[in-house]
C-alpha cells in the first residue's frame, strides 16, 4: 500500500531560502540523510494505523520497506529556519552505537548519547537514588549492616557508608558524583558520609517531582542554592553548646558518643572512653592534632571490653635475640639489614688451603664483632632493624646484651622513630647521643596467643598513642576500627571548631521549618525548589525512624509539633520503643556543626551538579590494545609521589 504525502504548505520555499530539516550530529545530507531505524517507523506506523509496504512515501522522494508517515504530516517549525517532521522523531535522536544509514547509502558511525529530560536527567536521578537507598538503611545507630564482597573477594561487613562506597565499583558518571562528594566529607570531617548520600539523594528525588509538574531545570537549581544558602545562615543559630575543654577525658569522652554510637551500638561507651583517653594524651599545646598519630593494634580474642589504650608503639612481632625485656631503653633505629657489608662490586677470593679459609671466616667475624660491640659502647640496648638479621650479627647482639626487633614496614619504622625520638641510620654505625631514642620500657608480651613487642612510654604527653583493639572476630575487630577512626575524627574536627548542633534529627526539623516559612516569602517558580530543600531535611529523622521500626510520618509530625512551640533541640528518641521524642542536648546527642556544615554543603552542589547534565556523550573505545597504566614507582615513599621519569 502506498500512502500519499500531502506537500506541506511552504516546506519548498523553505528549502529554496536555505532552511534545514534538524537531523541528527554527523549526518551529511538533508533530510534523506536521517538516520533510518526499520523498528522505530514500524512503530510510527502502528501508531498512525498504517502499514508500511514496498511503496510507502517518504519525505525526500525515497521509499523503504518498513516506513510509513501520517497523512497529512507537515514540518513543525523548531526555530529560526528550521523545521522538523514529527513522525521522523521516532526514527533518530535514539542512543545508537550501530552503524547508521541514510537512504542514498551514505553512512556515519555515532556514539552513544542521551539528552533530554527523559533521557538524562531522570535516567542520572534513578541512578542517584538507587545508589542514595542502598546506604538509607544504613543510616544511624539501629541502621542494618551491608555484607560486601569486593574484586578481591574479602569480606566486609558494615554499616559504615564510606567503606561501602569505597568497595562497590560505581559504574554510572552521575552515581560517581555522589561517591565523589561522600569522598570529600571523608577527606573534610571524617564522618557525615551517609549524610551526604541520603540528603543528597532525597534532593534528586524531590526535583523529579519538581520537573515533571512542568518546572525548569534552572529553576530548580536555582531554587536549591537559594535554600542552601538560607541553611547555611540558620545553622550557626542552631548551636547548642561548645566543647569547653579538650583536655578533659570525661568530657571528650561525652563528645564522641554520638559518632561511635552509629557504628558501635550498645559499646558507645567503652570504647568512646577509651579514644578520649588516646587523643587527649597526645594533644599537642599548639592544638594542631594529627590523625595519623593513634595507632590501632587489632588482636583476636577476649572481647571488646578487653581493648586498652597504650602510651607508645605495639607491634605484632617477636624480638629476634634472646633478650626480651629492656628497661630504660635507648634505641638504635637502622634502616638497613643487621649483618655484614657487602662489597658494591663482585669479587673472587682465591682460597689455596684450610689456613687461609680460617683466616678469611676469622676476618669477617672480627668486623662483626667490632661492629656490634661498637653500638653497645655507644650505651643503645635496642637495636630495631628494617631489614633481615644475620645468623652471627644475632649471635654478637646476644653476646653484648643487645634487644633485637625487625619491623618490616618502613612505614613502622618512620612511626616508631617520632615516638622514641630516634633517627633511622642506613648504615650499622655507633649512633649518637643525639640519632638515639629513648623509651621508659621495651618488652615482648603475649596478648591472647599473640606475640607483640610493646614499646611503651610513661609520660602522658607521648607523640603516639596505640589502641589495642581485642575482639572475637576480623570483621568485628575491623569495624570497630572503624569506629575508632570516626571518632578520632571527631576530636579532631572540635580541635579545629568546638560548636555543637543538636543531634536525633533535631536540626534537620528546625532547618526545615525555617526554610519553609523562607519559602513562603520568595516570588516566583523557585519557591517550589526551596520548599522541597526544606521537605529533603525530613529524610534524616525519617530514616532513623524507619530503621528503628518506628512510624516515620507520627515521629515527623511530633517533632513538628514540638518545634512549633520552640524547643529546637529535640529530636527523636531511638531508644523508646513508640514514636517519641526527647531534647537531644540533655541525653547528650550532639552533632558537629562543621559536620554538619560541610553535608548539607556538598550535598546540595553534588545534587545540583547532577541536574545541570542534560547529555551524556559516551564515545566509542578505539580498537586496538589498551595503553598500559602507569605503574607507581617501587619505592615510592607514598601513594602521593610521582614516579621518577
Amino acid at each position: 500500500m502506498a500512502l500519499h504525502v500531502p506537500k506541506a504548505p511552504g516546506f519548498a520555499q523553505m528549502l529554496k531560502e536555505g532552511a534545514k530539516v534538524r537531523a541528527a550530529p554527523g549526518s551529511a545530507r538533508l533530510p534523506d540523510s536521517l538516520p533510518y531505524s526499520p523498528s522505530r517507523c514500524e512503530q510510527a506506523a502502528g501508531r498512525f494505523g498504517v502499514e508500511g509496504g514496498e511503496g510507502s512515501g517518504r519525505p525526500g522522494g525515497s521509499t523503504r520497506p518498513g516506513a510509513a508517515w501520517a497523512p497529512g504530516c507537515s514540518p513543525r517549525p523548531v526555530g529560526a529556519g528550521r523545521a522538523v517532521w514529527p513522525c521522523v522523531a521516532a526514527c533518530w535522536g535514539r542512543p545508537s552505537r550501530r552503524l547508521c544509514r541514510g537512504p542514498a547509502g551514505g553512512s556515519f558511525l555515532q556514539s552513544e548519547h542521551y539528552s533530554g529530560l527523559e533521557e538524562a536527567v531522570y535516567r542520572n536521578i534513578q541512578a542517584c537514588k538507587e545508589l542514595a537507598q542502598t546506604t538509607r538503611t544504613a543510616y544511624g545507630p539501629n541502621g542494618m549492616n551491608k555484607m560486601v564482597i569486593n574484586h578481591l573477594e574479602k569480606l566486609f561487613v558494615t554499616n559504615d557508608a564510606a567503606t561501602i562506597l569505597r568497595e562497590l565499583e560505581v559504574q554510572h558518571p552521575a552515581a560517581k558524583m555522589l561517591v565523589m562528594a561522600s569522598h570529600m566529607q571523608e577527606q573534610e570531617v571524617g564522618d557525615g558520609t551517609n549524610f551526604v548520600l541520603v540528603f543528597a539523594g532525597v534532593l534528586l528525588e524531590l526535583a523529579e517531582d519538581l520537573l515533571r509538574m512542568g518546572l525548569s531545570v534552572s529553576e530548580v537549581i536555582e531554587g536549591y542554592e537559594k535554600a542552601c544558602k538560607k541553611a547555611l545562615e540558620i545553622l550557626p543559630d542552631l548551636v547548642c553548646c561548645s566543647a569547653k575543654n579538650l583536655r578533659d577525658v570525661d568530657e571528650v569522652a561525652s563528645l564522641l558518643h554520638t559518632s561511635v554510637m552509629s557504628k558501635q551500638y550498645g559499646n558507645e561507651s567503652f570504647l568512646s572512653k577509651l579514644i578520649a583517653q588516646a587523643c587527649v594524651s597526645i594533644l599537642p599545646d599548639s592544638g594542631h592534632f594529627n590523625v595519623d598519630n593513634i595507632r590501632v593494634c587489632k588482636i583476636v580474642g577476649a572481647g571488646v571490653s578487653a581493648s586498652s589504650v597504650l602510651h607508645g608503639m605495639v607491634f605484632k612481632k617477636e624480638t629476634e635475640g634472646d633478650v626480651t625485656s629492656v628497661k630504660d631503653a635507648k634505641i638504635a633505629v637502622y634502616s638497613c639489614p643487621f649483618d655484614g657489608m657487602i662489597t658494591e662490586t663482585k669479587g673472587t677470593v682465591l682460597i689455596k688451603n684450610a689456613e687461609e679459609l680460617m683466616n678469611f671466616s676469622k676476618g669477617e667475624e672480627n668486623l662483626m664483632d667490632l661492629q656490634v660491640k661498637a653500638i653497645a659502647d655507644s650505651g643503645a640496648n635496642v637495636v630495631v632493624t628494617g631489614g633481615k638479621v644475620a645468623d652471627m650479627a644475632l649471635h654478637y647482639a646476644n653476646k653484648y646484651n643487645l634487644m633485637i626487633v625487625r619491623l618490616n614496614s618502613k612505614w613502622d619504622l618512620r612511626r616508631l622513630c617520632k615516638t622514641v625520638g630516634a633517627t633511622a641510620l642506613p648504615r650499622l654505625t655507633p649512633p649518637t647521643l643525639e640519632e638515639m631514642g629513648h623509651c621508659n620500657s621495651v618488652y615482648l608480651s603475649e596478648v591472647g596467643d599473640t606475640q607483640v613487642v610493646v614499646f611503651k612510654h610513661e609520660k602522658e604527653d607521648g607523640a603516639i598513642s596505640t589502641i589495642l583493639i581485642r575482639g572475637s572476630t576480623d570483621n568485628l575487630m575491623d569495624d570497630i576500627e572503624r569506629a575508632v577512626d570516626d571518632g578520632v575524627n571527631t576530636f579532631k574536627v572540635l580541635t579545629r571548631d568546638k560548636r555543637l548542633v543538636p543531634g536525633g534529627g533535631a536540626t534537620e526539623i528546625e532547618l526545615a521549618k525555617q526554610i519553609t516559612s523562607y519559602g513562603e516569602t520568595c516570588p516566583g517558580l523557585d519557591q517550589y525548589a526551596i520548599k522541597k530543600f526544606a521537605e529533603a531535611f525530613e529524610a534524616i529523622p525519617r530514616a532513623l525512624a524507619e530503621n528503628s521500626g518506628v512510624k516515620a510520618n507520627e515521629v515527623i509530625s511530633k517533632l513538628y509539633a514540638v518545634h512549633q512551640e520552640g524547643n529546637k533541640n529535640v529530636g527523636f528518641d531511638i531508644e523508646a520503643e513508640a514514636a517519641a521524642v526527647k531534647d537531644m542536648l540533655e541525653a547528650g546527642i550532639l552533632d558537629t556543626y562543621l559536620g554538619k556544615y560541610w553535608g548539607i554543603k556538598l550535598a546540595t552542589n553534588a545534587a545540583v551538579t547532577v541536574l545541570r547534565v542534560d547529555q551524556i556523550i559516551m564515545a566509542k573505545t578505539a580498537g586496538g590494545p589498551k595503553v598500559p597504566k602507569q605503574q607507581g614507582h617501587w619505592d615510592k615513599d607514598d601513594w602521593r609521589d610521582e614516579p621518577e621519569q
